[in-house]
């Protein structure tokens, strides 16, 4: 199994002497951490991105990629389940809520880079360092059952594109989603930047099939903007705020959180004050514009709802066969369905392409246990690939869009586990030094983080009820 597992009061420093990662303009920022050094995780690609540039333009290129690979995760086929709810229900009321989400995504993945620069350690090694052996391995049980959870809804939402587009059955299509740890493999070792552009090719994919939906659904642009602009309404109908609700547990991803924080660090930056800042400056610009495209895809999937379905009257279309199989009916326009469906495997794909990744990434940092790549995501599939296939088989469709749902539930309840310990080790001065955030920020974050918390535990409160009654 080529296992190893390291004690960190024995792991000798990685940089000769040093806790180079830290900010070097403050010398006392180890003193809230354990001087330990972990190995990096995902050690293969660890900055092996080269960011020289001679120009503005050049260095943004270079350390454009990552947010790309966060921004698949808000737009994975678990927000396909809410934005079709949401518009073929309310119409367009619901796309200030996609926006809210995103506007909070924003800000928390900016803290999740500025993390992984400023200090050269990710969420995940960061919480082995800061908490006791058995909180840190709690938080670490959490975030795999998230990461399950996850790749659950992608392993699903790949299977349901397989049937629609080529006639597999679910099963079948299931048992295919396995070869996504070759495809991984096979590009990692070829280069992280190959890995990249197979994931910004792929969201290319999604953003131009919702184009076109978007062309021939000819949405009311007076009325998609004005949904945009909250109202009370979404608090005062008790439906609409479960959907919204919904639609928040299935934007803000826990596991991207840990992802970001790492594969920032495959880029090749200068080990000094000057240096993390301009990278941390780059990473929040490449991230930010990673996750309007995010926007831009789950804003265009409830507005294709709300024009096609909830203004036809096909106000209970929630599950995404039966999206498929009325659009083109209702467009009466050849290949929409088709078009749709494309989509979903791309966004399907791309999202387990990410989770596997995450997946190393958090049993790297929390256990500084090191398995061989494929063993790894083997297991990880494994997990999410056997209940899928078990549900497929004895209830069929119905079965694996209730499975989605509760999918979403599941990441809703790791959430705050994710959020939280990023708000505290980023706003603590001992930790990050210069990089510390200001108190503005502080307080945006814990209000964010606050939010999320008590919307999710609503949903989850609610989705309990609903299957109790």
């Amino acid at each position: 199994m080529d296992a190893v597992n390291t004690d960190p009061t024995t792991t000798p420093p990685r940089d000769p002497g040093a806790i180079a990662s830290l900010p070097s303009t403050s010398p006392t920022a180890e003193a809230g951490w354990r001087r330990a050094r972990l190995a990096p995780s995902l050690a293969e690609v660890h900055r092996s991105v080269e960011v020289n540039g001679a120009t503005w333009f050049r260095k943004m290129v270079a350390f454009a990629g990552p947010g790309y690979l966060v921004a698949v995760g808000y737009m994975d086929p678990g927000n396909w389940a809410t934005g079709l709810a949401g518009g073929s229900r309310f119409g367009y009321t619901l796309l200030s809520v996609i926006l809210l989400s995103n506007l909070m995504a924003m800000l928390l993945q900016g803290l999740a880079s500025k993390l992984g620069i400023a200090t050269g350690r990710d969420l995940a090694q960061a919480c082995r360092d800061h908490y006791s052996r058995p909180v840190a391995f709690a938080l670490w049980v959490l975030c795999e059952i998230a990461i399950a959870a996850c790749d659950l809804a992608e392993v699903i939402g790949t299977a349901i594109a397989l049937n629609l587009l080529f006639d597999i059955p679910l099963a079948w299509g299931i048992g295919i989603t396995a070869v996504d740890v070759l495809i991984v493999l096979y590009l990692q070792n070829k280069g992280f930047r190959l890995l990249e552009a197979l994931v910004i090719g792929l969201i290319a994919i999604v953003g131009g099939c919702f184009l076109f939906e978007l062309f021939i659904t000819r949405p009311d642009l007076g009325e998609v903007a004005r949904g945009f602009v909250p109202t009370a309404q979404i608090f005062t109908n008790p439906e609409m705020l479960y959907i919204a609700i919904g639609i928040l547990g299935a934007t803000v991803m826990p596991h991207n959180l840990y992802l970001h924080s790492s594969i920032v660090q495959t880029r090749k930056y200068e080990e000094t004050s000057a240096g993390k800042r301009e990278a941390v400056r780059f990473a929040f610009i490449d991230s930010t514009i990673a996750l309007s495209f995010a926007l831009f895809i789950n804003a265009a999937i409830l507005i294709v709802a709300a024009a096609t379905f909830h203004t036809s009257g096909n106000t209970e279309v929630a599950e995404i066969q039966d999206a498929y199989k009325l659009l083109t009916p209702l467009l009466g326009v050849a290949g929409a369905s088709t078009i749709f469906a494309l989509a979903l495997l791309a966004s399907g794909q791309n999202s387990t392409i990410t989770g596997t990744l995450a997946g190393q990434i958090v049993m790297e940092g929390f256990l500084n246990l090191r398995l061989r790549p494929w063993l790894r995501r083997l297991i990880t599939r494994a997990i999410a690939i056997v209940p899928a296939a078990v549900v497929a088989i004895l209830y069929g469709e119905r079965g694996t869009a209730k499975l989605l749902i509760f999918s979403q539930v599941i990441l809703s309840l790791q959430l705050s586990f994710a959020v939280f310990p990023l708000v505290r080790f980023t706003s603590d001065r001992e930790k990050m030094g210069e990089f510390v955030n200001s108190i503005g920020l502080r307080i945006s974050a814990y209000v964010v983080a606050g939010v999320i918390a008590t919307l999710n535990l609503w949903l989850l409160v609610q989705t309990v009820r609903g299957w109790l009654a």
